[in-house]
């Protein structure tokens, strides 16, 4: 049975946007309607016009270029292209753009996943109804050289806390914060801990960027983050 899916008032809008993004820039491989951290309590849905980049293949509405369909469609699998996606063979370091708030919805538990995750988590994903006009909107601070700048900057100039200080409600900033991990348990750990998914494909974190996952955590912005220098993904986390 296909997934169902439910696509916001801007979907199309979305990816006209973001055609000339993905054309230019050889380190995107898609443009993702989804955002796999897209709860309600994880997003802040004051920016319905905020894009990130991801090196995690988000799926559940997606699009790619007619070369890249060249390259994969011969060696496309038979079952889970999803994960068969997010294999290094496949992704070869390139990364995706998606929404802070989610284009798409699902609303069947049978697909390519076989509804592993819908009881408990997909059914709550939060979708944008607000129309953002992107095709007016300059989107050239996604392309990497200009975005890796900027969110190395804000990544690790955000004050560095533990789990207790975060969870314990004593810090008055508004935020953003960092918390930092090291291993592939304690990143399970603090993602289980702050409502974030813990799952990893190949190394990769969902929605995961240079190693960073960026979610609200009660309301404050939190980059849950691998130590400052990071140059690459372990394959054999998962």
């Amino acid at each position: 049975m296909p997934l169902s899916l439910q696509v916001a008032p801007d979907f199309f809008e979305y990816f006209r946007a973001l055609y000339p993004i993905l054309r230019d820039d050889l380190s995107l491989w898609c443009i993702s309607a989804w955002n796999d951290n897209g709860r309600d309590a994880l997003v802040d849905p004051a920016k319905t016009h905020v894009l990130h980049r991801t090196d995690f293949f988000p799926g559940l509405g997606w699009m790619l270029l007619r070369d890249l369909w060249a390259e994969l469609e011969p060696k496309w699998p038979t079952a889970f292209w999803d994960d068969w996606m997010r294999q290094p063979e496949q992704r070869r370091e390139r990364s995706c753009v998606r929404p802070e708030i989610s284009r798409t919805i699902t609303f069947g538990r049978k697909g390519v996943s076989l509804g592993q995750f819908f009881d408990q988590y997909l059914r709550y994903i939060r979708l944008n109804m607000e129309f953002v006009p992107f095709t007016k909107h300059d989107l050239s601070y996604l392309l990497k050289g200009k975005y890796d700048e900027k969110f190395i900057i804000e990544v690790y100039s955000a004050p560095l806390v533990r789990m207790e200080e975060l969870q314990g409600g004593k810090l008055r900033e508004p935020g953003p914060y960092r918390v930092q991990y090291s291993s592939r348990d304690t990143f399970k750990v603090f993602a289980r801990n702050l409502g974030a998914m813990d799952d990893l494909k190949s190394g990769v974190p969902r929605t995961g960027y240079r190693g960073v996952v960026s979610f609200l955590y009660r309301g404050r912005r939190v980059y849950l983050a691998p130590p400052e220098g990071w140059t690459q993904y372990d394959t054999s986390w998962s």
